[in-house]
């Protein structure tokens, strides 16, 4: 880790139960501030329990355990006070409000700052990261692309200035294209002083920017170390990183029918421009 001495997120023997089924089982995680962590598992392992266990957002979790951020215990603490310490939350599935505009949706996450020069500099940098969404203020969310709105979710998140970002799945179903562009804003957000904790599937992609990364197996921690530690991993190359140029194919599928669907929206990789 980049200073294992200045830990951002600490979470000690967390356990997090289904009605009686425990689906996280004893986790314990330091996330080092200034830093990008992921956390690699195969679908049902616990990725987006975890997530949603330190946002708070699923009722009377963690059943055991700490989680505390900067110091302090969130563990349960509601998820609008979460938010206020400085911890937004990209969900997997992008969430927008449709039927609000670009504009709209990143005004509903800057809610919690009260400070509006500070929210003005947040929106030119969110601009600066996503110049699309600067072109498409008054455009419906429900009308962009995904790519789009994954961009638009990751952008309203950054307007709560937060110091730490949770991210589940921004490249799920994106084409190649879009995930390295992604990618490349995660890295540069993780650059400008926001810590990052991040679950993917596309653990080659994933490594290639994070600074750390631990692996989940039916709710378990199993793996943990440098990015780098878990590149060089014979099983986590056997189960993860094959993986990922089959996954790309079918986000690159996945993408294309959705264009078909749109009738072609020709401005679906506009992040270039």
């Amino acid at each position: 880790m980049n200073n294992p001495a200045t830990p951002l997120l600490q979470l000690d023997s967390v356990e997090t139960y289904y009605g009686p089924l425990r689906a996280l089982s004893g986790v314990s995680l330091t996330v080092a501030e200034g830093t990008i962590t992921v956390i690699l598992g195969s679908n049902g392992a616990g990725k987006s329990t975890l997530l949603g266990t330190i946002m708070g957002v699923l009722d009377g979790q963690p059943h055991r355990g700490t989680i505390t951020f900067r110091g302090q215990r969130i563990d349960g603490m509601a998820t609008e006070k979460i938010v206020r310490a400085g911890i937004s939350y990209v969900p997997e599935g992008r969430r927008v409000f449709p039927e609000l505009t670009v504009s709209e949706n990143l005004k509903v996450g800057a809610y919690t700052v009260r400070d509006r020069q500070s929210t003005r500099r947040t929106l030119e940098r969110v601009h600066d990261y996503f110049p699309l969404l600067a072109d498409r203020q008054t455009q419906p969310a429900g009308t962009l692309s995904g790519g789009e709105q994954q961009m638009l979710a990751i952008g309203r998140a950054l307007m709560n200035e937060p110091e730490l970002l949770l991210l589940d799945e921004p490249s799920l179903g994106l084409a190649p294209l879009l995930v390295r562009q992604v990618f490349d804003i995660v890295s540069q957000i993780r650059d400008e002083g926001v810590t990052v904790l991040l679950v993917e599937q596309n653990a080659r992609m994933a490594l290639k920017v994070a600074d750390d990364g631990v692996v989940l197996e039916s709710g378990e921690l199993v793996v943990s170390g440098t990015a780098a530690e878990l590149v060089d991993n014979d099983e986590v190359e056997e189960l993860y990183m094959g993986a990922a140029t089959t996954a790309s194919e079918q986000e690159a599928a996945s993408t294309a029918s959705e264009r078909e669907a749109q009738g072609g929206a020709q401005h679906d990789v506009d992040l270039e421009s």
